[in-house]
């Protein structure tokens, strides 16, 4: 092949648009996003209301079935699972479309960073620390937790970890090639030190720990799980140091 036949394929292949994803999220945060939207579409277009009412007597985090366990469907034993299940149960679409965006803004660098199934476990061990923190604040009252508030908060408690982190670069010993390898986890006084990271944890802290005030401020009730998104929060923030690999910047 000719030198000008080159130059014209050349010309021709940068005249093509680059072909992007659609999606650039990872299949596991749309995955998850999709699911939570599902259910409430279920729960909404498709269950009567004696349907619902069973949905969120076996589903939903209910924790005065341990003082009273026959004042609900199912007594005690939904309380196995509904610490983790209330996540993926919402009390509307406002609701659960707005945890799904936090959700992919968080889950997708958490995704990147450590996979799949990391990020599946902190979702879930911020859904049920979340849970462990309505429990204990809200007990010996009746009150019942929905929502993927908590399994959220653990994400961007995780992330802020890093996110705020400089970029590190690596050389290639052989090459001289120099890489982006990604952002170092930060220690918690790094954190405290970091400008915007220390900005973006007060206001995530004071915010929700002033919502059980607000009742005193405005009159009226505010249906913010504070407790879950507190507890979701401080359970990812000092955990994701066990999903780091040696490996990782």
């Amino acid at each position: 092949m000719s030198s000008d036949d080159n130059s014209q394929q050349n010309q021709a292949q940068a005249a093509e648009p680059s072909r992007q994803p659609i999606f650039l999220l990872p299949g596991a945060v749309l995955l998850l996003c999709g699911i939570l939207v599902a259910i409430e579409a279920a729960k909404s277009l498709v269950l009567n209301e004696a349907g619902v009412e069973s949905l969120l007597a076996w589903f939903s985090f209910f924790p005065y079935r341990l003082i009273e366990p026959e004042a609900v469907e199912g007594g005690w034993l939904p309380i196995l699972w509904t610490p983790l299940t209330h996540a993926f149960l919402h009390s509307g679409w406002e609701h659960v479309l707005m945890n799904s965006v936090w959700l992919a803004i968080f889950a997708t660098p958490l995704t990147k960073r450590y996979g799949t199934i990391p990020m599946l476990l902190l979702f879930a061990i911020g859904a049920i620390a979340g849970a462990a923190a309505f429990a204990a604040t809200t007990l010996p009252n009746p009150a019942v937790l929905v929502g993927a508030s908590g399994g959220v908060a653990a994400l961007t408690g995780a992330a802020l970890r890093f996110m705020f982190q400089p970029v590190v670069v690596a050389v290639d010993p052989e090459t001289g090639e120099r890489r982006v390898v990604g952002r170092r986890l930060a220690g918690i006084r790094e954190v405290a030190m970091h400008p915007s990271a220390r900005t973006f944890a007060i206001v995530w802290i004071i915010g929700n720990a002033i919502v059980p005030l607000l009742p005193l401020l405005t009159g009226m009730s505010v249906g913010i799980a504070w407790q879950a998104h507190l507890g979701g929060f401080f359970a990812g923030f000092l955990l994701v140091p066990l999903f780091e690999r040696k490996s990782d910047a």
